[in-house]
């Protein structure tokens, strides 16, 4: 498996491990219509790979050591009430950076772990929440002959 793919799948782990504040229900690599989730699945979230910048840093004869910066994309859902939504929303955003903050090297696999970017659907979903963050991941790795 690629680091790249070893990072993806240590943020889902990571995600899903813990129950508090909250216990996430749904956490996938595959988009899912929110429509479809019952009421048992929330909170539901996926992860997706995004946009990534690759730099050499050092090359041999044999390898390249490369320095990438990788973004991945979490979006995520919650279902509540009118009085309770937009705690909801921020209870999801807040378990998942604590829990991605619980090792920012991703197992050994990368550097440097972040969370750049937040965003909530403003209501639009309701009585469905959504929220969307990016999470920047920093790490190394070698390639082939160059």
């Amino acid at each position: 498996m690629s680091k790249r793919e070893d990072i993806a799948s240590n943020i889902i782990t990571t995600i899903l491990t813990g129950t508090t504040p909250i216990t996430l229900k749904k956490v996938t690599r595959e988009p899912f219509n929110v429509d479809e989730l019952s009421e048992q699945q929330y909170p539901a979230c996926f992860v997706q790979s995004g946009n990534e910048i690759r730099s050499d840093e050092t090359m041999t004869s044999s390898t390249i050591t490369r320095q990438a910066t990788a973004d991945f994309v979490i979006v995520g859902y919650v279902k509540g009430t009118t009085s309770n939504i937009d705690t909801k929303r921020n209870e999801l955003i807040s378990t998942i950076e604590t829990r991605l903050n619980s090792d920012r090297t991703r197992g050994g696999y990368a550097k440097q772990t972040q969370v750049v970017e937040v965003s909530t659907d403003e209501g639009v979903l309701f009585p469905i929440g959504g929220i969307r963050m990016v999470v920047r991941v920093m790490y190394q790795y070698t390639s082939g002959t160059p």
